[in-house]
């Protein structure tokens, strides 16, 4: 298990760039369109992708739900790299949807269900419009999805299944969120500020830590040193760590021939 006082950001950068480039040269592709949401992990992902494909070849998309506070931040991170950028607002794809599923007024008819108003479900589905929306470019453009979930959420499920989850390849899901920075702080060509930024989700108004109920430094911790030193946060984090698996695997397909009892 690697500790954090071994871990090189350097070499961990390098390699995730030969990755990528040797992923693009097996496969067959030359450009990657990724979301950018001004925040440490899709700043890092721009950069890396920079610098193994060319920044005219990386397609960095902000996806706004309505307004959003930070978008600045997003331009930011396109600029400072040189990478293409475009602004989708996912707004009126959202306000759509609670039209169609009766969210926003239940006309259920006589025999049919009612959809119940439900607070996760609507904070989850931003996510999941702006896969569909970087989907969407990324097969116009005849590119990959980029990824940019790490180590740390996936562990304790702070992601959105069909959501951002969803990618052609995942470039930072052996890196803890601690690691990110580190690589981060190695790119001279990124905003300090914007690797170091406090991560939040960009829905609920509140940091990520916040809403886990968890600090990333203890997640880190568990991981690479299998404990954060306090044995009931080390539980907690592994509840939350079996009760997520399911969305790092694919989904369950069942066997029809499995016998009864086996």
């Amino acid at each position: 298990m690697m500790s954090a006082y071994q871990f090189d950001a350097v070499q961990a950068r390098d390699g995730l760039v030969k990755a990528i480039r040797t992923l693009s040269e097996k496969q067959g592709f030359s450009r990657v369109v990724l979301g950018i949401s001004g925040g440490k992990d899709s700043t890092v992902v721009a950069a890396l992708c920079a610098r193994a494909l060319g920044a005219d070849n990386v397609y960095g998309v902000m996806l706004p739900d309505g307004v959003q506070a930070d978008l600045d931040d997003s331009k930011r991170v396109c600029e400072a790299l040189g990478i293409q950028k475009r602004v989708v607002n996912i707004g009126g794809l959202h306000e759509a949807l609670n039209r169609v599923t009766d969210q926003a007024e239940d006309t259920a008819e006589e025999g049919e269900f009612s959809i119940p108003r439900s607070r996760q479900s609507a904070v989850n589905v931003p996510p999941r419009l702006r896969m569909t929306t970087l989907r969407y470019i990324a097969q116009a453009l005849d590119a990959r999805l980029a990824g940019t979930g790490n180590l740390s959420e996936a562990t304790v499920g702070y992601c959105t299944k069909d959501g951002d989850t969803s990618c052609d390849f995942n470039v930072l899901g052996r890196l803890t969120s601690v690691e990110v920075v580190k690589i981060g702080l190695t790119m001279r060509e990124l905003p300090k500020d914007l690797v170091e930024k406090t991560p939040s989700d960009g829905l609920t108004g509140r940091s990520d830590e916040e809403n886990l109920g968890l600090r990333y430094r203890d997640i880190h911790l568990y991981l690479r040193e299998g404990t954060c030193g306090d044995p009931t946060v080390d539980e907690k984090i592994r509840r939350k760590e079996q009760a997520n698996m399911h969305k790092r695997r694919m989904p369950l397909i069942l066997d029809p021939f499995e016998k009864a009892g086996e």
